[in-house]
């Protein structure tokens, strides 16, 4: 078999509906659409989620939780991966970071994390630590700046 040779089985497709196209195909005149009514106007029709006047589901069920608009999200790196990924010495900031593929889209900024262990003397320049990597960083002789 060949990709040239594959069609659907049989009654899969159905041929398309061809509406006010005459009297005699059983859909002309008014095209399917009925007499008169919202429906039958061009362009008519009703808004999605519309429940006739019934309240719409949307409004009908709980509200749930909430939105925090001062919410800051940052991007992650563990110091595992740092440690993997320079050599002992490296400055590791944010491009070296993106260059590294550790980070893809910044946010508002990095965060260091300790996951993982650090056996080189790193400078490392982000936005954010948790205490527990400048903990490690510092053992391993190396340094942090907030930038």
């Amino acid at each position: 078999m060949y990709l040239n040779e594959l069609k659907p089985v049989d009654g899969a497709r159905h041929a398309k509906k061809r509406v006010g196209r005459g009297i005699g195909s059983g859909m002309g005149k008014t095209a399917t659409r009925g007499h008169k009514g919202q429906n039958a106007r061009s362009g008519g029709g009703v808004r999605p989620g519309y429940e006739g006047g019934q309240t719409q589901l949307f409004k009908r069920l709980p509200k749930r939780g909430f939105t925090n608009v001062n919410r800051k999200e940052y991007a992650v790196v563990n110091l595992g991966d740092i440690n993997e990924k320079f050599e002992s010495g490296a400055v590791v900031d944010v491009q070296a970071l993106k260059t590294a593929g550790l980070v893809k889209k910044e946010y508002e900024g990095v965060k260091i994390l300790s996951n993982g262990e650090v056996t080189k003397a790193l400078t490392i320049k982000a936005k954010k630590f948790s205490k527990a990597a400048v903990e490690k960083i510092n053992a391993a002789g190396g340094t942090v700046e907030v930038a």
